[in-house]
């Protein structure tokens, strides 16, 4: 089973990815674990990827490109994989396409989890984290509130600057900016799925296992 799954921040990809890879036997595979796989195995293309960020750059797509080659190819990925935040721009998915004619690979579904986007603003301004263990706190349902104590460990409760409502904003924008032309470029030479990502886990889970199915 191989599957490339769409999801802006806030749409539950990554708890639905897991679910995914536990059902299938298949490696969930985001951006990050590829980059920081390759930089621990000190590869030819970690080293490069290393140098790109340790200077504070963007990996650029050649790089990116040849990991995820390197990856597809290797045994952990002969029983299928979950793609996850790859590709991001069409000149990757294009790379993709190429990737997958050297490697043979005929059968993968292209899965969007679509959410509102008031419902990812409120869900992710609604994330709070301890900055002592990481437990993660929701506002709305746990009540709390910047600075008070974690009910685990007593350490300090805090929200990201990458959760405040602006920082969102301009997160979905970028995403927007950067992954519609990838999904309408799927819609158009292979098709894609939209499974609507609101709801319980479980009832998100039957529809994505359903798509796949299809």
């Amino acid at each position: 089973m191989n599957i490339i799954l769409f999801g802006a921040p806030g749409v539950g990809k990554g708890t639905q990815a897991k679910i995914l890879s536990h059902v299938y036997h298949i490696p969930h595979i985001s951006t990050g674990d590829i980059l920081r796989e390759a930089i621990k195995a000190e590869s030819p293309l970690g080293k490069k990827a290393a140098e790109y960020i340790d200077h504070g750059n963007l990996v650029p797509d050649d790089v990116m490109i040849g990991l995820v080659r390197e990856l597809l190819s290797s045994d952990r990925c002969k029983n299928g994989f979950i793609l996850d935040g790859f590709p991001r721009t069409v000149v990757q998915a294009r790379a993709l396409d190429g990737i997958f004619a050297e490697l043979r690979i005929k059968k993968y579904k292209v899965i969007n989890i679509d959410v509102d986007r008031s419902i990812i603003i409120e869900r992710l301004t609604d994330r709070f984290l301890c900055a002592q263990c990481g437990k993660i706190y929701n506002r709305t349902i746990d009540k709390f509130q910047a600075g008070d104590k974690c009910f685990k460990c007593g350490g300090t409760v805090y929200q990201r600057d990458d959760d405040k409502p602006e920082t969102v904003r301009k997160r979905l924008d970028i995403y927007d900016i950067s992954t519609e032309p990838v999904k309408r470029y799927y819609q158009k030479t292979h098709g894609l799925f939209d499974i609507n990502g609101v709801g319980e886990i479980d009832e998100i889970t039957q529809r994505l296992l359903s798509a796949v199915g299809r």
